[in-house]
């Protein structure tokens, strides 16, 4: 990612172990895939640093122009993240994500739905036996004069 036409990423640092299970994927990655040689050859403002680094697990640092650096864990990871993530730091700013805003709003206006009472139809929609607790509340106290004309 580029800000006001910088790249924030400077140096990307790939370790891995040497004889470890979980560097297996990565190993194979940087002997045969010509993944790597494309990325550094389209992105010539990036340095890009392999070393072994044995007893450990894999894992791939991005360092950045800000002076921040991101670190993320590629232990026993396809190809395709590998890639994903050599993107992934590319395209980041290296920044600390921040979050906006304060507390969530709230208003001190009535909801358009109304407030929450008891009374409310606890069956869903009309549904259940007897309708609506409301409606059987005002059954018993009578407000409910029903005349069937015929």
């Amino acid at each position: 990612m580029a800000t006001r036409g910088i790249p924030q990423l400077r140096k990307l640092y790939i370790r891995y172990c040497e004889h470890g299970g979980s560097s297996s994927p990565i190993r194979s990655y940087l002997s045969s895939s010509p993944h790597l040689l494309d990325f550094a050859t389209s992105h010539p403002h990036i340095t890009i640093i392999v070393k072994p680094r044995n007893g450990h697990h894999p894992y791939i640092e991005g360092h950045y122009v800000t002076g921040t650096s991101k670190q993320i864990c590629v232990k026993n990871v396809e190809q395709k993240r590998i890639k994903e993530v050599l993107e992934m730091l590319r395209n980041t700013s290296g920044r600390k994500i921040v979050r906006l805003g304060g507390l969530a709003v709230r208003g001190d206006g009535v909801s358009v739905q109304g407030v929450w009472t008891p009374m409310l139809d606890l069956n869903g929609i009309g549904g259940g036996e007897g309708g609506s607790v409301a409606n059987n509340v005002e059954k018993e106290k009578g407000y409910f004069d029903v005349t069937v004309v015929g």
